[in-house]
């Protein structure tokens, strides 16, 4: 049975993908297809375009909440700690909900997340069963915790 993943308002909650990797982007989606989750997913490249999605320039459409972002670290341009601590400066995007999803085990990168008000920090090391668990935390997440409005 196919659903999504919706907020109070029964709105669907927008997934914005920030990932260089065609092999892990794929992995991802597959991941909310297995999981029978339909909800909109859109893949960037990095965080330059990321921020263009964001905020509907360079010919994007502005992506509207409810949405959460899932970002790589390692990316080119704008890697993914840099785009979050920019993300964070930003008056009408700092409290967008960001998951670190990285195969860095650095703990510089662990730290300046978190300093940084990610919402978690996943590893890719076990790319399956990490992969497939991504759907259920943030249909978790969405049902558990209280955001502003």
């Amino acid at each position: 049975m196919e659903t999504a993943i919706t907020d109070s308002r029964k709105n669907a909650i927008k997934v914005l993908l920030v990932e260089d990797d065609d092999g892990d982007a794929k992995a991802f989606l597959r991941a909310f297809e297995k999981a029978e989750i339909t909800n909109p997913i859109i893949r960037v490249l990095d965080g330059v375009a990321a921020f263009e999605v964001l905020r509907g320039t360079n010919g994007n459409t502005k992506l509207r909440k409810p949405y959460v972002i899932i970002s790589d670290i390692n990316m080119p341009r704008m890697d993914g700690i840099t785009f979050l601590q920019k993300l964070r400066e930003d008056p009408e995007l700092k409290k967008s909900v960001v998951f670190m999803l990285t195969t860095s085990d650095a703990q510089g990168d662990i730290y300046l997340s978190y300093a940084s008000h990610t919402a978690g920090y996943i590893r890719k090391h076990r790319i399956t069963e990490d992969f497939l668990s991504i759907p259920k935390l943030i249909s978790a997440y969405w049902n558990l915790v209280e955001l502003p409005k």
